[in-house]
């Protein structure tokens, strides 16, 4: 009589695959340039993050791009807009995409708070730290004051 060792199999459990498996299993697929992968389900982007908009004015005369994750309270002094408002938050846009605005023009933005260690450096050095500190927004809104930038109401 030979003794039985290990738990019994059942119907009910599925049989497990090593990565390594798994991994030459994908590698023996045809690879095609340029192809893609794409996810099942639509993908939203920024859920559940706090929005604005706000009405921007370019009062220089050259156009200016802000891209997509640029802090927009830092963004280029000919631009006129609430600072105190965009503080902590970047354009609510597709990554990797820009906004730009013509000299002279008018145009009302949506932006969408910063995400992530939510700490700021540089840029035009108005906002040096965390977001969330109150002293630091403090300290960047009289930077701003004290070298010209825009303030409540776009009003420089």
């Amino acid at each position: 009589m030979t003794k039985k060792s290990g738990k019994a199999k059942t119907a009910s459990t599925p049989k497990r695959r090593s990565m390594g498996a798994l991994i030459k299993n994908e590698l023996a697929r045809p690879i095609v340039p340029g192809q893609l992968f794409l996810a099942a389900g639509d993908i939203e982007a920024n859920a559940g993050r706090p929005t604005r908009e706000l009405t921007v004015v370019n009062t220089g005369d050259r156009p200016i791009q802000v891209g997509s994750h640029c802090h927009f309270f830092e963004v280029n002094r000919a631009l006129r807009f609430d600072r105190e408002q965009a503080f902590g938050f970047r354009l609510s846009i597709p990554a990797g995409t820009a906004v730009r605005f013509e000299p002279g023009e008018e145009k009302r933005v949506t932006i969408v708070a910063l995400a992530g260690r939510r700490m700021a450096y540089g840029i035009n050095a108005l906002t040096e730290g965390s977001l969330d500190d109150p002293e630091v927004k403090s300290k960047a809104l009289a930077r701003a004051a004290e070298s010209g930038f825009s303030g409540k109401g776009g009003a420089a």
